[in-house]
């Protein structure tokens, strides 16, 4: 297995690879987001994960703040999404935008609930507010 850690990596990909990396961590953040999985065995019985690797991974978004638990009427534990957790579902969207595109069409759109339109990924500038094509993106360092 592929260690977590990235010594030596200063970027912020590598930062956020240390928490959401691990193969199984971006499917259980998929169903709490799109699915609504709280429970352990609702993940478990989702993606057929061992219970070892799925109560670790589960500890490890606690741990860093992804997640938060609360403890239902007769014991159950609910694994609910903080803040910082929900912001990692426009990672979700654009991982599968791209496996569409690249790999093979999966079985689900993105869409917006209120209105029922497809769901678009765009990079935009912040100065002028035009969608940038990734070919425009470049980078600098940042001012300190």
């Amino acid at each position: 297995m592929l260690g977590r850690y990235y010594p030596g990596q200063t970027c912020s990909a590598a930062s956020a690879l240390e928490l959401v990396g691990e193969r199984w961590s971006l499917l259980i953040l998929r169903d709490a987001f799109f699915r609504g999985h709280k429970r352990f065995s609702d993940f478990e019985r989702s993606l057929g994960i061992a219970p070892n690797i799925l109560a670790k991974r589960l500890e490890s978004f606690v741990a860093d703040g992804l997640m938060e638990v609360r403890s239902e009427p007769g014991g159950a534990r609910e694994y609910n999404l903080t803040e910082k957790g929900r912001a990692l579902k426009a990672v979700i969207i654009a991982l599968n935008d791209w496996g569409d595109r690249w790999l093979q069409p999966g079985p689900i759109d993105y869409i917006h609930r209120n209105c029922g339109g497809l769901i678009k990924q765009s990079v935009a500038c912040e100065c002028c507010a035009k969608e940038v094509p990734l070919d425009e993106v470049g980078v600098r360092p940042r001012s300190t």
